[in-house]
């Protein structure tokens, strides 16, 4: 199914829940809604399912205008954040539920069933009452049943957000292989950046109602189009006034700018790769993380954060370093434009005997 949504607009009261949205999801695309609790998300997910009536705005389906279609009209799959099994019904029935409601034929309602436990990884669990399923197991139970009707859209609402993160990890990858497999067009909602770079084909960032940026997840993470985008992806530092870093004196007084981790080496001026654009600085904290350290140095006024290699000498909290910026998200409030230290290509002074 092909998704187009034009100026999509929801208010609650005086509380504008969506906000003059816009966008297109292609036949077969696997779709992240990614922004901080409260932004939307879930408000333009069940707008989609017809479980919200828009303010204003079109949703088209395959061209068809579906605001005034119920839900049970619009064929699509729901999943929901807490399953929402019936708790009576054994697995096989949950799964059957929409089938029977069809009033399909029950040879047809049987075969279908079996493929999707097959699908699912649900293979003897048929007779199993949801209390008797580990959650991982219910979660899949609530995808089959989703998927029992072949739906043209598939959305899923927080859809592990109820696992254990080991669980939570093997079902992201499950989800992928399957929706590749079965060619449905997907959106789901999700708060957590790992989850949507992994599991997505194309990221949406909403915040506050609002569509900050549409695209594939290495783009967005790359190219940030707005200040919100550059902050919220990835960890990072804001800067009140960026000018005042060595090589991004180019910067107007005042900028405002976001630097990344992986932006920065902190260490002995020798171990950096470009030393004359470098600055003083001194170590804060360390934290470990795993392959590498997690370092929080403070550069004048300004706190940042860099990674540092386990294969390098640690560092220790208060020792004096050099730090050496190569790159910063400036925003004007608008726009963010990616500006390079300015100092990296001069020349290194040479000692004369």
């Amino acid at each position: 199914m092909q998704i187009e949504v034009r100026q999509l607009s929801k208010q609650f009261g005086g509380f504008q829940a969506a906000d003059n949205v816009s966008f297109s999801v292609q036949q077969g695309q696997l779709i992240g809604f990614l922004g901080p609790s409260g932004g939307g998300k879930t408000t333009i997910l069940r707008m989609l399912a017809g479980l919200e009536e828009p303010t204003s705005g079109h949703i088209l389906f395959d061209g068809q205008r579906v605001n005034n279609l119920p839900p049970q009209e619009r064929n699509l799959g729901f999943v929901f954040q807490n399953y929402a099994l019936f708790r009576h019904m054994n697995v096989f029935d949950n799964i059957a539920f929409g089938l029977n409601v069809q009033k399909k034929k029950k040879a047809e309602i049987q075969a279908r069933v079996h493929e999707l436990i097959a699908l699912t990884g649900l293979t003897g669990l048929e007779k199993r009452l949801p209390h008797q399923l580990s959650g991982g197991q219910r979660q899949r139970v609530a995808f089959a049943r989703a998927l029992a009707p072949s739906p043209g859209l598939l959305l899923l609402d927080e859809p592990f957000a109820a696992i254990d993160a080991k669980v939570r990890k093997e079902l992201r990858s499950w989800l992928r292989e399957t929706i590749n497999k079965l060619g449905i067009t997907t959106i789901f909602v999700t708060h957590d950046q790992e989850e949507a770079v992994e599991v997505a084909d194309e990221i949406m960032i909403i915040s506050q109602g609002r569509l900050e940026q549409k695209g594939a997840p290495i783009d967005i993470y790359k190219n940030p189009q707005t200040p919100f985008v550059a902050g919220f992806i990835g960890e990072s530092s804001e800067i009140p006034d960026a000018h005042q870093l060595r090589g991004f004196e180019q910067l107007a007084s005042g900028s405002k700018a976001v630097i990344r981790p992986e932006f920065v080496e902190v260490g002995n001026k020798s171990e950096l790769s470009h030393p004359s654009a470098s600055q003083e600085g001194v170590v804060r904290n360390l934290f470990f993380r795993g392959t590498s350290w997690q370092v929080e140095v403070e550069v004048g006024a300004f706190k940042l954060i860099a990674y540092r290699s386990l294969e390098k000498p640690p560092l220790n909290p208060g020792a004096s370093v050099h730090v050496l910026i190569h790159r910063v998200y400036a925003f004007d409030g608008i726009r963010t434009t990616a500006v390079e230290n300015g100092h990296k290509h001069d020349p290194i002074p040479v000692s004369v005997v």
